[in-house]
């Protein structure tokens, strides 16, 4: 899986509002009603990163989860990133 160019990076991120890119993952925050809703959003991913073979890291506090994505082999960007950066946008 090839890496990304900080330009391909930039391009995709266009695409998805609410991401940004933080050193080599791009990242969103979610926002919750409440706990129960955080940890059933975090489940919904968890059936697409499976689905996905993609994992991301995810951090979640009281109504808010954030969600990091990149490729750990690469310690990189690649289009798996963005593909299940567009997943999870779907389910919130």
């Amino acid at each position: 899986m090839a890496s990304l160019s900080p330009e391909d990076v930039d391009a995709r991120l266009s695409h998805l509002p609410g991401w940004e890119r933080v050193g080599e993952t791009i990242q969103r925050r979610f926002e919750f009603e409440d706990f129960a809703e955080s940890i059933a959003f975090v489940n919904r991913i968890a059936l697409v990163a499976e689905e996905l073979s993609h994992h991301p890291d995810l951090a979640v506090s009281w109504n808010v989860v954030t969600v990091s994505i990149t490729t750990h082999s690469q310690g990189a960007l690649t289009n798996a990133d963005f593909e299940l950066a567009g997943r999870v946008d779907a389910l919130s």
